[in-house]
C-alpha cells in the first residue's frame, strides 16, 4: 500500500546543537496534538469513513503525518547528537538524557509519554472529522509557539514548512467534512440518529 523513499520529505539540515529547544520540539513528536498522534488518528478513523474518498484522504494525510513525524524526530536527533553532557545537563532535556540518552523518545515536551488517550476514533465520520479539524489547529498552533521560543533559523524553516501542511490538511479536512455531510443528507440510512 505505501512506497517509502529514503529521503525525507523536507530536508532537516540542523547545524547548532541545542538541547533545550529539542526538549520543546520533542512535543511535535510524541505530545497529543503531535505527529504520532495525527498518523494513528486518521490511519484508525479511515475505517469508519462512509465512501472511498474520504477513507482515502485519511490514509493520504495520515500517511504523511508519519513522513512528519520523521520530519520532527530528525530534528530532535539532530538538535541533540553534538550536544554536551553540560549543554544537557543545564537544560530542560537533562532529565529525558537520563532515560533517552540522545535518541528520539514518543513524549511530550513535559515528558509524558506518548498516550493514544489524546485522539480518539468514535465510528462516526463527522465527529471523527471535526476532532480532526481540531487537531490540525492544535498542531499548528504547537507549532506557532516553537517558533516563538526558537531563534535558530535551520529549526524555524523545517517548523514553517511543517506548519503550512497542518493548514492544508485542516483545509482538506473542512472540504471532506462537507463532502460527508452532504451524503448523510443523501442517504440518511447510512447515518441513522444522525441529526444534521
Amino acid at each position: 500500500m505505501w512506497s517509502y523513499q529514503k529521503r525525507l520529505q523536507y530536508p532537516v539540515n540542523i547545524k547548532n546543537a541545542n538541547p533545550k529547544l529539542a526538549s520543546f520540539v520533542v512535543a511535535q513528536y510524541g505530545g497529543p496534538d503531535g505527529e504520532m498522534s495525527a498518523s494513528m488518528r486518521y490511519l484508525a478513523q479511515r475505517f469508519a469513513m462512509p465512501d472511498g474518498p474520504s477513507s482515502a484522504l485519511l490514509t493520504d494525510i495520515g500517511t504523511e503525518e508519519l513522513a512528519h513525524l520523521e520530519i520532527v524526530g530528525s530534528v530532535v536527533r539532530q538538535l541533540m547528537k553534538n550536544a554536551s553532557t553540560a549543554e544537557i545537563e543545564n537544560s530542560p532535556a537533562g532529565a529525558y538524557f537520563i532515560n533517552h540518552g540522545k535518541g528520539v523518545y514518543a513524549a511530550n515536551s513535559n515528558g509524558s509519554p506518548f498516550n493514544a488517550f489524546s485522539f480518539a476514533s468514535t465510528g462516526d465520520p463527522i465527529a471523527d472529522l471535526n476532532e480532526d479539524l481540531a487537531a490540525e489547529q492544535k498542531a499548528r498552533a504547537t507549532y506557532d509557539n516553537i517558533l516563538r521560543v526558537s531563534d535558530d533559523p535551520d529549526v524555524n524553516d523545517v517548523m514553517k514548512y511543517l506548519r503550512q501542511r497542518e493548514i492544508v490538511h485542516y483545509q482538506r479536512f473542512g472540504e471532506m467534512l462537507d463532502h460527508v455531510q452532504n451524503k448523510a443528507c443523501e442517504h440518511k440510512p447510512m447515518f441513522q440518529g444522525v441529526t444534521l
